[in-house]
């Protein structure tokens, strides 16, 4: 069976879009090999790989998608049709700490099942690619 290895990003600026999400989920930068290190520096001195083309990520711990930023063509932003739906303790706090850190703010929406309504925040990080945060149901 297989599993999710990397939630890829296609955006503009890599390294600063990863420093969002590394903030917005306290994801860390992923330690390498020595000799791995090395062989990315050769590929940046001879020309072939731009440092700033691509960041990573990494779940606290390891377990987990990595994320991986890279500097690509990005389709339009205005549907989502694949994005990050997010939870926290206080939906609120985090949007609010989300929005300091870059995020803008989309609309809330809700939906009902039932007896049951899940309300959630959209947002958009600093290249206006979409997420949601969970505001709790009831």
């Amino acid at each position: 069976m297989a599993e999710i290895k990397n939630i890829t990003f296609a955006c503009e600026n890599p390294v600063e879009l990863s420093e969002f999400w590394e903030a917005a989920l306290g994801y860390d930068r992923p330690e390498f090999p020595q000799q791995v290190l090395d062989e990315v520096q050769k590929a940046i001195d001879a020309g072939e790989l731009d440092p700033t083309g691509w960041a990573m990520l990494v779940p606290p711990g390891g377990g987990g998608p990595r994320l991986l930023f890279q500097r690509r063509a990005k389709t339009p932003t205005e549907s989502i049709p694949i994005h990050l739906d997010l939870s926290a303790v206080d939906g609120e706090a985090e949007v609010e700490r989300l929005l300091a850190l870059g995020a803008t703010f989309g609309e809330r929406r809700s939906q009902r099942i039932g007896s049951f309504t899940e309300h959630w925040a959209v947002l958009r990080d600093p290249e206006g690619n979409g997420f949601c945060v969970g505001l709790g149901g009831a």
